[in-house]
């Protein structure tokens, strides 16, 4: 996952930007947790990372999601969330694709 690619979903050094991906992804993963976004979550990490700047070794490739990664970290916490399963469309599958 490229650091632009964090950005360009709305990830950004000054916060989440409004109308973007990263804002729909937390409205999405606070409405699914009864209102919050927790710390270590999807949307914060994504976030730290946009407001570092960098994405580097989080997990997500071009092939796929390296295990013992952080994103296998967040796809095992989505799924455990969902019942064991992550959805289509959903956090790690939209991270995935960015």
């Amino acid at each position: 996952m490229s650091d632009q690619n964090v950005r360009n979903a709305g990830f950004t050094s000054s916060g989440i930007a409004r109308g973007s991906l990263a804002s729909s992804m937390m409205s999405q993963e606070a409405k699914s947790s009864g209102g919050g976004v927790h710390s270590g979550g999807p949307t914060s990490t994504l976030q730290e990372m946009g407001a570092r700047g960098s994405t580097h070794s989080t997990g997500f490739t071009s092939s796929g999601i390296s295990g013992g990664s952080q994103a296998a970290s967040m796809m095992s916490q989505e799924a455990r969330s969902h019942g064991g399963g992550t959805p289509r469309g959903g956090t790690t599958s939209t991270v995935q694709s960015i």
